[in-house]
C-alpha cells in the first residue's frame, strides 16, 4: 500500500493549480519541440501532450514513488502521445521527444533562475 508523504500534499486547489501550470508549461515546450522538428504543426495537439506527463509527475511526487520510474513512465507516455497525435515514425517520434526534454530543461532552468533572481532582489 502506498501512502501520501506527510506534510507534502497541499489543498486540492493547490494540487490542481500545480498540475495545470506544469501541464501548460509542458504543452508549450511540446509545441516548441514539434515545431522545430516537424515544421508547421497545430498548437492544439501540444495541449494534449502536456497534461499527461504533468499528472504523472505530480502523482508520483505526492505518493513518494520512485522518481526514475516516474521519469521513465512520463517519457514513454510523452512519446506515445507524440506518436499518436503527429503520426510520425518511431525515429522521428523519439527525436521530437528528446527535443521536448531538452527544451523543457532549458526553459525550466531559465524560468527558475529568473524567479530566483526576482525573489532575492533587495527591497
Amino acid at each position: 500500500m502506498v501512502t501520501l508523504q506527510a506534510g507534502s500534499v497541499g489543498s486540492p486547489v493547490a494540487i490542481a493549480g500545480t498540475v495545470g501550470l506544469f501541464a501548460l508549461f509542458l504543452s508549450i515546450t511540446a509545441h516548441i519541440a514539434a515545431r522545430n522538428v516537424l515544421g508547421d504543426v497545430e498548437v492544439k495537439k501540444a495541449f494534449v501532450v502536456g497534461p499527461l506527463p504533468a499528472t504523472i509527475a505530480v502523482v508520483s511526487t505526492a505518493f513518494g514513488l520512485n522518481p526514475f520510474l516516474a521519469i521513465l513512465t512520463a517519457l514513454v507516455v510523452d512519446a506515445t502521445a507524440i506518436s499518436l497525435l503527429y503520426g510520425r515514425s518511431r525515429r522521428l517520434t523519439a527525436y521530437v521527444t528528446a527535443i521536448h526534454v531538452v527544451v523543457s530543461i532549458l526553459l525550466g532552468t531559465v524560468l527558475f533562475g529568473l524567479a530566483f533572481l526576482l525573489a532575492s532582489a533587495p527591497g
